[in-house]
């Protein structure tokens, strides 16, 4: 079996680049115990076929490579199609059409305002605004850059809650502000947990029928833990670093790769 593992760019690892390495060789190691052999190659040179593409990859051109794999057989990991849904506007979309627990767009504790086109490359790409005043001149620093497809949400205040997925199978949450672990500094924003009580159940339910709204099997998020114990789910992303938990992620991935694979053989 051909195993090709694709690298994402830098510029979509922005703070990141070592970890989002690590986890796709820790991946390739557990496909190497299985006797699996796997080759890993950068976005940007992604060449060939295989019977099975593991990809990190966000370019447009390697999304629509991915698609072309899939649609000739190959097992694609995360699917081309689903990349394409997980544009944050698009991803906001598809959420407020499914009922899927978000923050309002407006709000008493001030906005974030994040690129929509694509995910965060900078923290530039994700800018907190405390009122009505400075949303407009955060908006317009991102329309000088060029970028016109924005998200604004109100901040919620409360608990954050970092979650890591693999199929329905493997999930596990965090709470970044007591690890130390940060992209941008965002976090700190929320501060300390206050360690709410929440249906953590009903959080994996929601976050994996997202998943599967949108068409990923390997992902990741945040969301805020309200006073009241209700949750919004404010990030959602395709295959993160899962750094606070890699080598449980990789096994977890692998034994997804096994079962898919046999389940189509």
């Amino acid at each position: 079996m051909k195993i090709v593992a694709v690298k994402r760019k830098e510029c979509f690892s922005p703070n990141s680049v070592e970890k989002d390495t690590a986890i796709l060789r820790a991946v390739a190691d557990k496909m190497a115990q299985q006797g699996e052999e796997v080759t890993i190659l950068p976005e940007e040179k992604i060449e060939g076929s295989a019977d099975v593409w593991l990809s990190m990859g966000r370019l447009p051109a390697t999304i629509e490579y991915l698609k072309r794999q899939q649609d000739a057989g190959a097992l694609v990991l995360n699917s081309g199609y689903g990349l394409e849904q997980c544009s944050r506007s698009r991803l906001q979309e598809v959420m407020r059409a499914n009922g899927i627990p978000m923050p309002a767009d407006t709000g008493s504790y001030g906005y974030w305002v994040k690129r929509g086109d694509a995910a965060a490359q900078s923290a530039q790409d994700v800018v907190y605004a405390a009122d009505e005043e400075m949303l407009c001149r955060v908006k317009a620093d991102f329309l000088a850059r060029g970028i016109q497809d924005l998200v604004v949400s109100a901040h919620v205040p409360g608990d954050l809650v970092k979650f890591y997925g693999v199929g329905e199978d493997f999930f596990q949450t965090f709470y970044p502000t007591v690890d130390g672990m940060t992209k941008f500094g965002d976090e700190r924003r929320n501060g300390a947990p206050h360690y709410y009580i929440y249906d953590q159940t009903a959080l994996q339910e929601t976050v994996v029928r997202l998943a599967s709204l949108v068409g990923i099997d390997i992902y990741g998020g945040d969301c805020i833990i309200t006073p009241e114990g209700e949750f919004r789910i404010i990030d959602f992303n395709d295959w993160p670093s899962f750094s606070r938990c890699r080598e449980q992620a990789a096994e977890a991935i692998a034994r997804l790769v096994r079962r898919l694979k046999a389940k189509s053989e």
